[in-house]
């Protein structure tokens, strides 16, 4: 049984304002469970309450791993100052301006004023994301993903079993995962993640599809660069044009490549491990069941990210059995 016999049959979400493996790895997971035959029906679940902080303990880099050897004694902070370091590069190597970079955020919420339940909805300018609090160079406050409580699930089986169930199954085509570095400072390239093109590459082979037969894109936005790395390590663009891609207005709403369309991380929510989230769009999307809805979408490619390019998964799901 090969991955793309599997079907997703129940999704379910809530959301709250207010190295981890990605939810795109957990699901790709399952899928090869029930393809060796060593379970039926799985349900993943998860929940976090980023905001809240309930049951949370607080996190702390161990001084004896690699982190708290080679990367806190420079002083990071999490994540914000952590992911500064490839986007920095990327912007001199590229020449990706602010505004450029801000027009992520920008479009973005565009796709949030279409979704009831994202947290920000109201339409946002360059200028407002420029104005923004800086959180940490280049990143500012609305170029930062959400803090959010929330959860989620998804159940899979066998294609064969989904004819049972009440609701439209969503097919895996394609699934592909990799990891490259518990620490970003480490990256390969910093333009680039290997574990993201190495995800991606795997995904579309075992699929068996094309860029072109994409018809709905989901890329994990923690932070407004993520889109523009993944958009050309899954090879949608060329190296160096995503963010012109985006700034031109192809993944905004009536563009040619409908990206994030729930808002993202950065308007809709981000609990911790917005995969999840991202997984339940595609999955809406391809069941015609979207509030911000692609008009005969077929294929949906999620893609996502562990820690700060640490880890990759991509997932090609589609709404017509193969």
């Amino acid at each position: 049984m090969k991955p793309k016999s599997i079907a997703i049959v129940g999704a379910a979400e809530t959301t709250q304002l207010g190295v981890i493996p990605d939810m795109s790895q957990i699901q790709l997971h399952a899928a090869a469970a029930i393809a060796s035959g060593l379970c039926e029906t799985v349900l993943i679940t998860h929940g976090e309450s980023g905001r809240s902080g309930v049951g949370r303990t607080r996190n702390v880099v161990a001084p004896t791993s690699l982190a708290g050897q080679f990367e806190q004694p420079y002083g990071p902070m999490g994540p914000p100052t952590l992911f500064t370091i490839p986007v920095l590069r990327y912007m001199k190597t590229y020449g990706l301006s602010h505004e450029t970079l801000a027009m992520v955020s920008v479009v973005q919420r565009e796709w949030a004023a279409k979704n009831p339940r994202a947290i920000f909805k109201t339409p946002i300018t360059v200028e407002d994301v420029l104005n923004s609090r800086m959180i940490a160079y280049p990143f500012r406050l609305l170029q930062c993903c959400l803090v959010t409580d929330g959860g989620g699930a998804l159940i899979l089986v066998a294609a064969e079993r989904a004819r049972d169930f009440p609701q439209k199954p969503v097919y895996l085509l394609g699934t592909g995962e990799s990891v490259e570095t518990p620490m970003v400072s480490q990256m390969e390239d910093f333009t680039s993640s290997r574990a993201f093109r190495v995800a991606g590459a795997k995904a579309f082979a075992e699929a068996g599809i094309t860029h072109k037969d994409v018809d709905h894109l989901m890329i994990y936005d923690a932070f407004a660069h993520l889109p523009i790395y993944g958009l050309e390590d899954l090879g949608f663009v060329p190296r160096g044009e995503a963010g012109a891609f985006i700034a031109e207005r192809n993944t905004a709403p009536g563009g040619k490549l409908p990206l994030n369309t729930n808002g993202g991380g950065l308007s809709y929510m981000h609990s911790g491990m917005y995969g999840m989230y991202a997984l339940q769009e595609s999955v809406r999307q391809m069941r015609g069941i979207a509030p911000a809805q692609i008009p005969g979408a077929k294929i949906s490619v999620c893609h996502g990210v562990g820690g700060m390019f640490a880890a990759s998964g991509t997932i090609i799901m589609s709404n017509e059995p193969v």
